[in-house]
């Protein structure tokens, strides 16, 4: 099974750095979370990736080669932005997708009216684009990046515009991939759909990579440990308890560095402390997110090298 490596890539645009010696890798049977916060160079990474930008160092390699025009007709795109022709019928609209991935006219257009019964729309194959729903679009655009049976799978915001029932729906094609043993990254703002989803995350700030690896382990490194807890007592006052807040009728308490749930139910058996209600909880992926990028923005950016006399003339 092929393994894809992101290495040592670096992009700028003028005097902005878009992507600065990231280096991480996407594996098979899994589903690969690229995240970051707006601007941070998620998209510039795919770009590259599919061949619409080139970096200025750095590699994109597909079981240690390069990726060449075959495996890139292999990569499957759903971009955040709609991209269909608005005036043209969905079958039309699929089968020319498939044409631009290798598929003769007519597996394109069976593959197409295939993929139309998978999400649930068969109805629209002679439709205009422009008569379909957003969410509708959205399911569109997922066939269209599927249908040629992609080796390699990007999906930047696919549950934008839609309901409930065709979230289950995207989810379950997204692990099916991955059972199949694509390569699946998935780029999105939905920490819950992360959290659900994701076996392994990067994430990119400001072009850097600042997360990555197994999604519990970067929970169990950069996570508070927080512990739901009823009794009646004074919480804060324990030595493993760096806060306690309000929640309801019971305490939210957030434990040191180092604490671990159980040193805090020690603590309460220690005290015969009586406890209602003893619920340790994951913390958010979310705010682990938040807090790294926080920190960031927090430090001081290192100062300038200095200039030695002459260096311009050298230059």
């Amino acid at each position: 099974m092929s393994t894809l490596l992101f290495s040592r890539l670096r992009k700028t645009y003028a005097a902005t750095v878009a992507v600065d010696d990231v280096t991480f890798e996407v594996r098979p049977r899994e589903v690969f979370g690229l995240l970051g916060p707006n601007g941070a160079g998620k998209t510039t990474l795919i770009r590259m990736l599919i061949d619409i930008i080139a970096p200025d160092s750095g590699e994109i390699l597909l079981d240690g080669r390069p990726l060449g025009r075959a495996e890139r007709d292999r990569i499957g795109y759903l971009p955040e932005e709609r991209g269909l022709y608005r005036k043209e019928k969905v079958i039309d609209i699929l089968a020319y997708f498939g044409m631009l991935k290798g598929l003769d006219r007519r597996t394109a257009r069976a593959s197409s009216l295939e993929w139309l019964e998978r999400i649930g729309m068969p109805e629209v194959a002679n439709r205009r684009a422009d008569s379909l729903s957003k969410g509708m679009q959205q399911k569109v655009q997922i066939a269209g990046a599927l249908l040629h049976d992609p080796q390699i799978v990007v999906m930047d915001e696919p549950f934008a515009g839609l309901d409930p029932l065709n979230t289950v729906l995207v989810k379950d094609l997204l692990r099916e991939r991955r059972e199949r043993g694509g390569l699946v990254i998935l780029s999105t703002h939905q920490m819950p759909m992360v959290e659900e989803l994701c076996d392994r995350v990067a994430m990119i700030d400001h072009g850097r990579l600042v997360l990555y690896g197994v999604l519990e382990e970067i929970r169990r490194r950069h996570g508070e440990s927080i512990v739901l807890v009823g009794a009646d007592a004074d919480l804060e006052d324990l030595p493993v308890v760096a806060r306690v807040e309000p929640q309801g009728a019971l305490h939210r308490v957030i434990l040191r560095d180092g604490a671990r749930p159980r040193d805090l139910m020690a603590l309460l058996l220690e005290k015969r402390i009586a406890i209602d209600h003893f619920e340790a909880l994951r913390m958010p992926v979310e705010d682990i997110f938040v807090r790294t990028v926080r920190s960031r923005s927090a430090t001081p950016a290192p100062p300038p090298p200095p200039v030695v006399a002459g260096a311009e003339r050298r230059a």
